[in-house]
């Protein structure tokens, strides 16, 4: 449409299924190349993009045609299905859900550090203090039997 402008900043998370550490340190370049990919076919910015062995975290600028559900629904399927078509051979799916929360421009730089400092985050914070900490600065309430299971979608 012409004459619109947008500036929508989500973050992103999404977990392999049963959090299991199967993301391998040999071809996690690969993958984030492949959902850095995704994002750029589908006409979304990635800013930063890291994680550990059972989770990503993304930081999209998001073009306003396609929700984040959407764009999620597809990195998903298609780095699932990437995964499993190069390394895994079928045994690799993500977990059904996801987290994602708005930011503004000026907070960008720390949430990009946030995201790209993800190994060293997670040497002293397990995955589910750090949902349970991004859902309570989000003002969101942390049920864990569901979003330990499946992230619900969040705006915040």
């Amino acid at each position: 449409m012409a004459n619109t402008y947008t500036q929508i900043y989500m973050h992103i998370v999404f977990a392999v299924s049963h959090r299991e550490a199967m993301i391998a340190d040999e071809w996690v370049d690969s993958l984030y190349a492949y959902i850095a990919g995704a994002c750029r076919n589908r006409k979304h910015h990635l800013i930063a993009l890291g994680g550990t062995a059972d989770h990503v975290h993304l930081l999209v600028g998001m073009h306003p045609s396609e929700s984040v559900s959407a764009l999620v629904k597809e990195l998903k399927g298609q780095s699932s299905k990437w995964i499993n078509d190069t390394y895994l051979h079928g045994t690799f799916a993500w977990q059904a859900g996801y987290a994602a929360f708005s930011y503004s421009r000026s907070l960008l730089p720390a949430v990009k550090l946030y995201i790209e400092r993800q190994r060293e985050h997670h040497r002293k914070v397990t995955f589910r203090e750090e949902v349970e900490e991004m859902f309570r600065k989000a003002g969101l309430e942390y049920a864990p039997e569901y979003a330990m299971k499946g992230f619900v979608a969040a705006e915040g």
